[in-house]
């Protein structure tokens, strides 16, 4: 075998590795899951995934014109946006989705969980890194809105129709709007942001 096609086989072993983990993770995430047949055609979040990744590696390769024709060829077709620049990690869960908006700056770590109608936007004051950073295992609601270029820490839970502006810390449970926090290391608490 040569060598271009043991490199070919690898990354189709890893996009088929990929697009599997996706499946697991919505199976274990949302109780009425199906198949995996099911869940591959059926979920528009998965969907949005693939074609950010392939729009994200044209991004990367500086095919800027491309990167953002396939990208809204995705929202067409799934109804969330998510540009090409911003990155994503492992298992990412996109519940329904319609009305999801992912900045070009936003980065997503692994594990996370966000519902429809959210947004990972800017503010329309800041330059360079713009947009929210969301570390691993966040849950964020339906309707949340998440502006500028902060921090949502990991293991936190932002509650639906929050507006959140500041940073959230590790741990912690935000709602409201503006949103404040409720809840730090698993216990009650009322803290302004």
């Amino acid at each position: 075998m040569s060598e271009m096609s043991i490199e070919k086989t690898k990354k189709s072993k890893g996009i088929f590795s990929s697009i599997r983990e996706l499946v697991d993770s919505v199976r274990e995430k949302d109780p009425a899951a199906g198949s995996f047949i099911s869940i591959l055609i059926n979920y528009p979040g998965i969907h949005a995934i693939a074609f950010h990744k392939v729009s994200h590696f044209l991004y990367t390769k500086k095919r800027f014109f491309l990167a953002r024709f396939i990208s809204q060829v995705g929202r067409f077709f799934t109804g969330i946006e998510i540009h090409p620049g911003a990155k994503i990690g492992k298992r990412l869960f996109i519940d329904h989705g319609m009305g999801i908006v992912i900045g070009e700056t936003a980065e997503i770590g692994d594990d996370v969980t966000i519902f429809h109608q959210v947004t990972l936007g800017g503010t329309g004051k800041d330059k360079g890194k713009r947009h929210p950073t969301v570390k691993n295992n966040v849950i964020i609601s339906a309707g949340v809105k998440v502006l500028g270029p902060i921090t949502i820490g990991e293991n936190s839970k932002i509650g639906a129709n929050a507006v959140v502006l500041k940073d959230i810390p590790d741990n912690s449970t935000a709602v409201g709007i503006p949103a404040k926090l409720v809840k730090l290391d698993g216990k009650r608490v009322e803290i302004e942001l």
